[in-house]
């Protein structure tokens, strides 16, 4: 039976206490959440994708974006109708902390956490060089960008979800025309040749087409994942959603759809058009391919490279929005110091947008984009595991739980994003296992500080501990 948590003794966690920490509701149709999905991920055809063509070659890559495709598709079945049950904001730590107790749930949001802490600040990384790139302001320190960025997005996040999701979607969908655009510009240079350019290592199972081996394949896991990082995160979105339990599964779906295409099309296009080995180094993929198959720069290119800055800010945006979301869900439940779930007057969790934001605006400033990758990637995997462990289990103790949506093939579909994801985390070490274990002593930190405090000053009340204390109940019952 789940583990039963009582309030801190002479804490107020009643009406007055939840009445400072409430979300918009209403705010959020399944477009928006659609949109919102794609945001998180679209910087992923942007930069950062094209680093596993030095782990794996094109073939390698290829392949291990392939198998996380599958990982993402069935893990948004099963995160689709675990919201549909439990709507919170949450996310995958609800989910988790209804099927596993306390433990199980802040080790999935500690995971998460670190995921969405460390991904906006790879994505400032990426944004510095494309100012840099373009030559705008005349800057060419880096940090300059990362600060700006934070302070102006994190600025508007602090005005309210509903201005905040609408102008995500709108970057979102200029961001999606500058892959198209990309496509026309970069199909016309496309040479199959070109995919296999990578010199053929001494590796087991190297081939023109797998140059480093099979482990090459493995080791490209973390790189393939950035074609789709953090659409996971639309079920945040819950307590602000219209009609939660049907819009955050379709919104969920319908991003994953969208994103599967444009992956391939990046994937296949922009290789295709200059060579992998020259795309494996450049500081901005889709604009490099575009040049190097027509010569030198052109109105496409150019216009690509002015909406890749978008792209990256939509999901430099939109990951913030997932952050402050589950920093506030833990906070009010108890697991983090309770003052970061306090929202303004526009219904904005103020220092769950601020604190993390700075964390993230300090790893920018110190770190490079191809390490943050791997510990963003650490924190996503980890995540995907405990959350599908939470599917299976859910279906098993609660299967009478109601589901307005049910996941396709049920617990086999869960299992294989489970078996996908455990691979996924290995593969983090074979990349770089400093940055790994660098996240894996932060995710440990996050754990002792819920082992010897914060899991005696849970909040009964809040709606992430009820949910979990109403599913014991009816295990109870049956």
């Amino acid at each position: 039976m789940a583990e039963q948590v009582r309030s801190t003794p002479g804490t107020s966690t009643g009406s007055d206490y939840l009445a400072a920490r409430q979300l918009k509701a209403g705010s959020a149709s399944w477009v928006l959440l659609a949109g919102l999905g794609v945001a998180y991920v679209i910087s992923g055809d942007y930069a950062g994708w094209h680093f596993g063509l030095a782990q794996g070659g094109w073939g390698g890559l290829a392949i291990a974006a392939v198998l996380m495709a599958v990982m993402y598709a069935c893990m948004v079945l099963g995160l689709a109708e675990m919201s549909s049950a439990l709507p919170a904001a949450g996310g995958g730590y609800t989910f988790a902390r209804v099927a596993m107790g306390p433990w199980g749930g802040f080790a999935t949001g500690a995971a998460i956490l670190l995921e969405y802490a460390v991904a906006p600040a790879a994505i400032a990384t990426f944004i510095g060089g494309y100012v840099e790139s373009l030559g705008l302001f005349g800057i060419t320190d880096g940090w300059w960008v990362y600060l700006a960025c934070y302070v102006l997005f994190v600025g508007i996040h602090l005005l309210g979800v509903g201005e905040a999701l609408k102008a995500t979607f709108v970057i979102a969908a200029i961001a999606l025309a500058g892959l198209v655009l990309f496509a026309i510009g970069a199909v016309g240079s496309f040479d199959a040749a070109n995919l296999t350019d990578i010199p053929v290592t001494d590796a087991a199972g190297a081939s023109p087409l797998l140059p480093l081996g099979l482990v090459g394949v493995w080791a490209s896991f973390p790189f393939a994942i950035w074609f789709f990082l953090a659409v996971e995160g639309v079920p945040l979105a819950a307590e602000e959603a219209r009609d939660p339990a049907r819009a955050v599964p379709r919104g969920i779906i319908v991003a994953m759809a969208i994103l599967a295409v444009s992956a391939a099309a990046v994937l296949v296009l922009g290789p295709g058009a200059q060579g992998a080995l020259g795309l494996s180094t450049s500081e901005n993929p889709l604009v490099s391919a575009l040049e190097a198959g027509s010569g030198g720069s052109t109105w496409i290119s150019t216009t690509v490279n002015y909406i890749g800055l978008l792209g990256l800010i939509a999901s430099f945006f939109s990951i913030i929005y997932a952050y402050s979301r589950q920093t506030f869900a833990l906070s009010r439940a108890g697991y983090l110091p309770r003052a970061l779930s306090k929202t303004n007057g526009r219904k904005a969790p103020t220092l769950a947008l601020i604190i993390p934001g700075a964390i993230g605006f300090v790893l920018a400033a110190f770190g490079n984009g191809d390490i943050l990758i791997n510990l963003a990637v650490f924190g996503a995997t980890l995540s995907y595991v405990l959350m599908m462990v939470a599917h299976q289990v859910l279906r098993i103790r609660n299967p009478d739980m109601p589901r307005p949506y049910r996941t396709p093939g049920g617990r086999v579909t869960t299992g294989v994003a489970l078996v996908l994801a455990l691979a996924a985390v290995v593969a983090t070490f074979l990349v770089d296992v400093v940055a790994a274990l660098c996240a894996l002593g932060a995710f440990a930190v996050l754990m002792a500080w819920f082992g010897f405090y914060s899991r005696h000053h849970l909040v009964a009340a809040a709606p992430d501990e009820e949910f979990a204390a109403l599913a014991a109940a009816e295990e109870e019952v049956r």
